[in-house]
Formats: C-alpha cells, structure tokens, sequence
C-alpha cells in the first residue's frame, strides 16, 4: 500500500493518469455534444431544406417552365432529400404524391397536425406566411416526422413529410462510434501517454537524483545535456554548473577548516608546550637553584674565610649554572621534537663510525669504571637520518649502559652489535648488571623518571636521555625498546637504512 501511493506521488505517473484523463474527458465531451447538438442541428438543417423546397415548389407555379416536366421535378427533390411530398387541390384532388401511404394517411396526419396546433405549441419549428412546419409523431406507426404544411401560389395544399427516425439512428450510430473509437483512442493514448510521460520525467527523475546526492554533498553525478534547448536541458546546465560551484566552495571551506584546526592544533600544542615546559623547570631547577642559592649566600656572608672553602663554593655553583642551562637545553629539544618543531637534516653516513666515535669520547670513563666495551662491526654501515639525533640516542644508551654497568660472572661489559634487515638497521647496546623491575620497562622512558632512587646528582642524570629517544623515535616512526637479559639489560633502536646504489 505504501509502494502504491509512492508510486501515485511520482509526477511520471500523475502525468500518464493526467492524460488519460484528459483524453477520456475529450471523447466523454464530443459524444454529450454530439447527443445535444448533433439532432437539433440536423432538425434545423432539414427545416431550412424544406422551407428551400417550399419556395421551390412555388416557384415552379409562379412561373410555369414548359422545358420541364414538373412531376419529375418533384421526385427529384424529393429523392434527393429523402422527403414525401404531396401536393392536393382543394377539392381533395391529389395533384402529386410520392408515396401511397403518405396519400392514404394524409387525413389522419392533417388531423394529428390540428390536434397539435390546439394541445401545444412546443413542437412547431417554425411558423411562415402560407405554411407551418412542426414535429408530428404517427402514434399508428409509432413514427416521428418533421411535417410541413402549406398553401401554394395556386392555393393548393402541400405537405412535405421527412422520418425523423433516421436521424436518431445516425446520433445513436455516432455516439456509438465515437464511444468506439475513444475507448480505442483511450488504449492507444494510454501507450502514448506513457511514452511521452516518460520522456518528459527522465531527465527530472535524474535531476532529482543528482539533487538528493548534492544534498549528502556527493558532487560527483553531472546531468547528461542533450542537444534539445529546452528548459529542462537549461535547467541541467543551471545545476551542473551550481554543483562544480558548490563542490568548489565546499571544498575550499575544507581546506580552510583543516588550515583552521591546524591552527588551532599548533595553538594547542603551543600552549600545552608552554605548560609542560614551565612545569618541567619548575620541578627539576628547584634543586639547583636551591644549592645556588645557599653556596651564594655563604660565599656573601664569608661562612669559610678560607680561599679553598670558597674556591669549593664557587665550583659547586658554577657547576650547577652548567647543569641548570644543560637541563634547559634538553628540555627544549625535547618538546621542540615532542611537538613536531624540529626538522630533520636527513643525509647518508656511516652508522660503524658514528658508535665508534661515540666510544672514543667515553674512554676516559670506561677505564676509570674497568668497563670493557665489545663491538666487533668491521665494515661500514650506511643508514639515512640526522646523525646529530643518532648521535644523542646512542650517546644516551651508551652512558646510561655505562652508569648501570656492573660485574657479573667476572665480567663487567657493554657490547654493542648491529642487526641489518631489509629497510632497517636494528642497534643493541647490552651493559650487564641489575636488571629493570618489569613495572619500569615502561616507565623508564617518561621524562624525568629515575629507576634508581639511590643514584646522586654526581651520575650527572637528568632523566631525559630516554624520553629524547622515544621522541626522536616517534618522529621517524621507527622502533625502540628494552628487554632483561640473563646477566643485564639491553636497548635497542632502529635506523632507516641507505642501501649503495
């Protein structure tokens, strides 16, 4: 039922319904005229024919023609009309008639013919000078006639007689065909109608249907223009030109809004940088501060009169100045990295000499701690990155191997080894010693997070050598992480690697 009256909605349909419609009402109208009309019409006609005959008639009394035989005159016309014709003298002599009945009856018809004429005047038609046409009806013979009687010239009698049944049957024939022909009409139009309804409601059902996926914001439906200049073609150029236009605009605005939000998203992070930033110093320069402070008191209010004493206080704040800006620095770099302000000079180096650079810079710590360093890499390893980050990471991982390095089984030692794979180059540097609590594993690389809460401010640890790793990671979406081994502990990162062509 629902389908039904969507379907009714449908203008292709309402438009067939329309027509049909239309056409029935057409052929329902010319059978009703035909009905009114087409009788009285036809009684008008053949009453000016018989008041034409009438003068005719007289005519041919008026001025006698003996070129012609005026007998056969009148069955002329009275074949040609269809009429009875019958002329009497006064004196009852019949003078002409076609038709013996006509002569037979001529009483009876002149006595229906003065019953009229007293009972009503409804059935004249028309009323002359010398004659008087009405409408009879033979109730004997169950006959309707259109009847003129008159006086001629030569005071004869004339009675013109025309059957009006033929005429009834020709409007009952009439209506029948024209009944005939609509229903055919109707069956035809209805093909018709259904064509034309559907050529007219296609491109309007695709318009319709471009329309509704312009409303989703889906452009990508275009009107298919014809070669027609008619409204509809005009209007589906209208609307592909306003689809471009507002896929155009929409997509303009997008751009805007993804500028917009990242806008607001480098406002955000700016902000929440600020915040961390001032947060971050805040906690870790209370202690420095602290000890500067109070060796500058001393140093103020001369506690150690001695040059050695004061020589002491002097280092000890220089001493925390360096880490103090060292702590600043980092921190820096590490939100800079943390929100994506910092941009990587990517170049192709050698990963070998990079570690082994690194271990040369720590000799002097190696062999005051008796660490033995193994790393056993003989040829060059190429990888594509920033070396100064790699440099940090592997500077990080290496001193903080160093500061955890204990002995074990007789051995206290840092290795590192390289893993090449297909796009990547994997780094491990294993120190042994105690092992990480496995709730650590993950802690360790937060910002300012110390495994050891024995360690003193003389290791030098800030606790940020492992939160830049993970930033630095982040950035180029490489892998990192630690893992207990038997007799220490061991970290690893990845590098992109940078293949010789």
């Amino acid at each position: 039922m629902e389908k039904l009256k969507e379907k009714l909605k449908s203008v292709r349909i309402r438009l067939f319904v329309t027509l049909c419609i239309v056409i029935m009402f057409l052929v329902l109208c010319l059978v009703t005229i035909n009905s009114l009309v087409l009788e009285n019409f036809y009684m008008y006609s053949k009453t000016k024919t018989i008041k034409d005959v009438y003068k005719t008639i007289n005519q041919y009394y008026e001025q006698p023609n003996l070129e012609y035989n005026l007998e056969n005159e009148l069955k002329k016309i009275a074949f040609k009309n269809n009429f009875d014709i019958l002329i009497k003298a006064d004196n009852n002599l019949i003078i002409f008639s076609t038709d013996k009945d006509f002569l037979e009856n001529i009483s009876r018809i002149t006595e229906m013919t003065n019953l009229y004429k007293s009972k009503s005047k409804a059935n004249i038609l028309y009323t002359g000078e010398n004659m008087e046409i009405r409408k009879v009806t033979d109730s004997t013979n169950n006959l309707n006639y259109i009847l003129l009687t008159g006086k001629l010239v030569n005071n004869y009698s004339l009675y013109i007689r025309i059957p009006i049944a033929p005429i009834e049957e020709s409007v009952r024939i009439s209506n029948e065909a024209l009944i005939l022909i609509g229903v055919l009409t109707i069956i035809v139009s209805s093909f018709v109608a259904s064509f034309i309804s559907r050529k007219f409601t296609e491109p309007i059902l695709q318009l319709n249907e471009i329309t509704s996926q312009m409303a989703k914001l889906d452009f990508s439906k275009k009107y298919r223009i014809t070669d027609s200049d008619d409204e509809i073609n005009k209007l589906g150029k209208n609307i592909n030109t306003m689809s471009d236009k507002l896929e155009s605009t929409i997509t303009q605005l997008r751009e805007n809004n993804k500028e917009l939000e990242k806008d607001i998203e480098e406002k955000s992070k700016i902000d929440e940088m600020r915040k961390q930033f001032i947060s971050d110093v805040s906690h870790e320069l209370k202690t420095p501060i602290a000890l500067i402070q109070g060796y500058a008191e001393g140093l103020v209010e001369n506690v150690n009169t001695d040059e050695e004493s004061r020589k002491f206080y002097a280092e000890v704040i220089l001493d925390e100045s360096n880490k103090m800006d060292k702590l600043v620095k980092q921190l820096l770099e590490l939100m800079k990295l943390e929100y994506g302000k910092r941009e990587f000079n990517n170049k192709r180096f050698d990963l070998t000499e990079l570690i082994r650079e690194v271990i040369r810079k720590c000799n002097v710590m190696l062999e005051e701690n008796n660490i033995e360093v193994v790393f056993n890499e003989p040829e060059p390893i190429y990888v594509n990155a920033d070396d100064f980050y790699i440099d940090q990471i592997v500077t990080n991982y290496f001193t903080n191997a160093m500061k955890h390095a204990k002995e074990v089984e007789g051995k206290k030692q840092i290795k590192i080894t390289i893993k090449r794979q297909e796009e990547k180059v994997r780094v491990f540097v294993f120190n042994t010693g105690d092992k990480i609590d496995i709730d650590n594993l993950d802690r360790i690389w937060g910002r300012f997070y110390k495994a050891d809460s024995a360690r003193n401010r003389e290791d030098g640890g800030s606790g940020i050598g492992l939160a830049l790793v993970k930033a630095i990671q982040n950035n180029y979406q490489n892998k990192y992480g630690v893992a207990n081994k038997e007799n220490g502990v061991e970290f690893y990162f990845d590098v992109n690697s940078s293949k010789l062509l």
